[in-house]
C-alpha cells in the first residue's frame, strides 16, 4: 500500500512539472522575441486582453502607466520582463502568474516596443525642486512619499510609474471620481446620530473599519450602526486654477514624474 501510494505522489508531481510552465530564474538582457512578426502579433492580443484596462488600448496608460515610454524611461527588456513575472507588491500591479509561459510575457513586451517612443534625453519642462515645495504644501497632508507623509491617501512613492501625465492632471483638477480600494470615501451613522466620516479599510458582515480625518482606524459593530453611505464625493479635494494655477501645476507634474520607487538593479 505504502509503495502504491508513493507511486501515486511521484506520478502527479511528474505531471505537474509538465502541465505548469517553468519561469525562467534569469532572463535573458534581451529580448528574444523582438522583431518576431508572429510573435508581435500574437503579443498585440494578449495586451489587449489581459493589460489594456488599466493601460490603454494604444498601452498610454489609463488607471496604469503609459507604456510607451518605459524604455526611453531607462527600462531594459529584462527589467519589464522580470516586473511583468513578478508583479509589484504593494500596488495594482499584478504577476501574470505562474500559468502564463516565458514566451507569451516576452510576446506582449515584443509588441509593447513596436509602439514605444524613441529614446529620448529631453528634458520634462517644470521645476521639480519647485514642484516637491508645492508637494509638501498641498499635499502630503494626506500623500506619503518615501516614508514621510499623511495616510489618509494612496502612498504616492512610485506615482512616476503608476500613473500617465493625463491621468494625474485628470486626478487633481477633479475630472475623475474613481475610487481606490482602501481609499473609498464612506459615512457612518450610528444609532446614538453620531456621524463618522473617513475612508473605507475593511469591513464584513460584523463591523466595518475606517480611517477617519485625522489618520485613526477606527472599527464599529454592525450592531451600532444604524447606516454607512458610500460617499459621492472623493476626500481629495479639486484643485482648480484658483487654488493651483498652471505653472504650479506643471512643476508638481515635474516633481511626481521623479518618484520612480523601483530599484535601479531591476531595469
Amino acid at each position: 500500500m505504502q509503495r502504491t501510494t508513493s507511486s501515486i505522489v511521484v506520478a502527479v508531481a511528474w505531471c505537474l512539472s509538465i502541465a505548469l510552465p517553468r519561469a525562467q530564474s534569469e532572463p535573458p538582457a534581451v529580448n528574444p522575441l523582438a522583431g518576431d512578426a508572429a510573435a508581435i502579433q500574437s503579443g498585440m492580443g494578449l495586451f489587449r486582453s489581459r493589460c489594456a484596462d488599466c493601460h490603454g488600448m494604444d498601452a498610454r496608460g489609463v488607471r496604469g502607466p503609459d507604456l510607451t515610454q518605459v524604455w526611453a524611461s531607462g527600462r531594459s527588456d529584462a527589467g519589464l520582463f522580470r516586473t511583468l513575472r513578478r508583479g509589484v507588491p504593494g500596488t495594482e500591479m499584478p504577476s501574470v502568474g505562474p500559468r502564463t509561459p516565458d514566451d507569451e510575457v516576452w510576446k506582449i513586451l515584443a509588441y509593447l516596443k513596436t509602439i514605444a517612443a524613441p529614446t529620448s534625453t529631453a528634458v520634462v519642462a517644470g521645476n521639480s525642486a519647485h514642484g516637491e515645495q508645492v508637494f509638501r504644501a498641498q499635499c502630503a497632508g494626506c500623500h506619503r512619499v518615501n516614508g514621510a507623509g499623511g495616510r489618509l491617501g494612496p502612498d504616492l512613492s512610485r506615482i512616476g510609474v503608476s500613473r500617465a501625465r493625463a491621468a494625474l492632471v485628470n486626478r487633481i483638477r477633479g475630472a475623475t471620481e474613481d475610487f481606490l480600494s482602501g481609499y473609498e470615501p464612506v459615512i457612518i451613522t450610528l444609532k446614538n446620530g453620531q456621524t463618522v466620516r473617513g475612508v473605507r479599510k475593511n469591513g464584513d458582515l460584523f463591523s466595518v473599519q475606517i480611517m477617519d480625518g485625522r489618520e485613526r482606524i477606527q472599527g464599529y459593530l454592525t450592531s451600532d450602526v444604524r447606516q454607512v453611505t458610500d460617499g459621492k464625493q472623493s476626500a481629495m479635494p479639486i484643485f482648480d486654477t484658483a487654488r493651483l494655477n498652471e505653472a504650479d501645476l506643471n512643476d508638481l507634474l515635474s516633481y511626481l514624474a521623479t518618484l520612480k520607487g523601483f530599484d535601479p538593479s531591476v531595469k
